[in-house]
């Protein structure tokens, strides 16, 4: 699909530009004909802190098994949450 685009404008500042994106559609300046899939493999998972109350004897248990592997704990303990979540 070869179609004519329309030039895409210049901004200001990053806020006059999410303006202008939340209310036109990419369709009208970009040819996704000719997208090609963008790698990056660099980036990182952004992670969110939470607070987990654990009674203090599981707490003890998996900072055991964390010294056994040579792993902090929080690290162990988010591996054990995904390999359970990819079981189910």
């Amino acid at each position: 699909m070869n179609k004519a685009t329309k030039p895409i404008p210049t901004f200001a500042n990053e806020a006059q530009e999410r303006a202008y994106w939340e209310s036109h559609d990419s369709v009208d300046h970009l040819d996704w004909s000719k997208a090609k899939k963008a790698t990056m493999p660099n980036l990182k998972p952004t992670t969110k802190t939470i607070s987990l109350r654990l009674p203090q004897h599981l707490l003890d248990a998996i900072k055991i098994a964390a010294n056994a592997r040579d792993v902090p704990y929080q690290s162990l303990i988010k591996v054990w949450l995904q390999e359970k979540l990819h079981r189910h």
